[in-house]
């Protein structure tokens, strides 16, 4: 049997990690400012999450969501202490995109409505109502396109409230930052105005934290820099630093019912002590704030380039704009300076490493950025 043929992949095999670093089958180290896609939060093969990891697969591996797990009420805990959000409720399940069906789902519930409202250059996943509020259709399915979705303009309240005031629209889900799209930062302002429009028309806000969340960019999550409480937002990428563990974050106002929710591997034994070793992690060693402060390193001395449009993002979370197309550059920057970047579109490199990326390993990078500008 083959491999279905859907990736396109760099001849790149990684075969261990530490930190910020990985090394491939032929023992070459690299840079990792990728994190495979913000997934590494606290950074790669951290002793605490190895030992939470093995410990508990020597207990139980796994059970069903028919019994009690306590791991899964400890993890919930942390994140609500960590958040600031100790009111709301959690339900965990596998994937961001299985976090935002279920805020689909719990929207629809909650107001009786089905129709929804998502931002042009989005990405919510690739599951059936997760992908029919991305804005790519490459990626839709005729199947995927039966859901009734209204596509608004970032920033741009009036594009919003033409749907939300007929008082038909179950959910509004917008990105904290929009990743795939570009490192499109919602305005603090925006985001204060968008919740106030929802509520006044009885239409919830989805808030999508998957890959802005977890401290990436300064904050536990990036809408906190408006200073609001969205009703619910998903999470997943950093939440458990590789294992694949997703989250609901549920406001008070939404009422739990029996079998409302479901999933069988959603919040597992193994899945719960990932989480709540990050969490341990993330708390003990300030990862919030050298997130914030690396950032801002990155962005005030990356160097002084006509090739470079602009660069903006918080935190770790940032994106390159060039004046280009970028491949020729990540080639370079991986296989000669051996260093990870992810992209977006044609024009963009995002850097998303762990957490915990030094200030000296940030001038690696920069070094190496300039080196390829000058053809070094």
């Amino acid at each position: 049997m083959n491999l279905f043929d859907v990736y396109s992949l760099f001849d790149v095999i990684p075969a261990k990690a530490k930190g910020c670093k990985v090394w491939d089958d032929k023992g070459t180290e690299y840079l990792d400012l990728y994190g495979g896609h913000a997934v590494i939060s606290i950074g790669h093969s951290h002793p605490h999450y190895i030992k939470s990891i093995t410990d508990q697969l020597n207990n139980i591996a796994f059970y069903s969501n028919s019994v009690i797990n306590p791991l899964q009420a400890t993890v919930a805990q942390k994140i609500g202490q960590l958040s600031g959000l100790p009111e709301y409720s959690s339900f965990f399940c596998n994937s961001g995109a299985e976090a935002n069906e279920n805020c689909l789902k719990l929207a629809s519930f909650h107001t009786g409505r089905s129709k929804v409202v998502a931002f042009k250059k989005s990405f919510h996943g690739r599951t059936s109502g997760a992908v029919a509020v991305t804005d790519n259709p490459k990626i839709n399915s005729p199947f995927n396109l039966q859901h009734q979705v209204c596509w608004a303009e970032l920033n741009n309240l009036q594009s919003v409230a033409q749907y939300v005031e007929k008082n038909d629209i179950a959910a509004v889900i917008i990105e904290g930052i929009q990743g795939c799209g570009g490192i499109n930062i919602p305005d603090d302002k925006f985001l204060q105005d968008l919740l106030a429009l929802c509520h006044a028309h009885g239409t919830v806000l989805i808030l999508d934290e998957i890959q802005s969340g977890y401290g990436r960019t300064g904050r536990f999550f990036a809408h906190q820099y408006a200073g609001i409480k969205p009703d619910l937002i998903s999470m997943a990428k950093g939440i458990a630093n590789g294992f694949p563990v997703g989250a609901v974050l549920i406001s008070p106002e939404f009422q739990a019912v029996k079998g409302m929710l479901g999933t069988t591997f959603g919040g597992n034994y193994l899945g719960m002590a990932a989480a709540s070793a990050v969490a341990d992690v993330y708390a003990n060693e300030n990862l919030e704030q050298n997130a914030a402060s690396v950032g801002q390193y990155i962005l005030e001395n990356l160097p002084k380039s006509d090739k470079i449009k602009t660069a903006r993002g918080r935190g770790l979370m940032i994106g390159i704009e060039f004046n280009e197309p970028v491949s020729p550059i990540r080639q370079k920057l991986l296989f000669e300076k051996h260093i990870f970047t992810g992209v977006s579109g044609q024009n963009m490199v995002r850097i998303l490493p762990p957490l915990c990326l030094t200030k000296t390993e940030a001038d690696i990078f920069l070094q190496a950025l300039d080196e390829v500008f000058s053809g070094k």
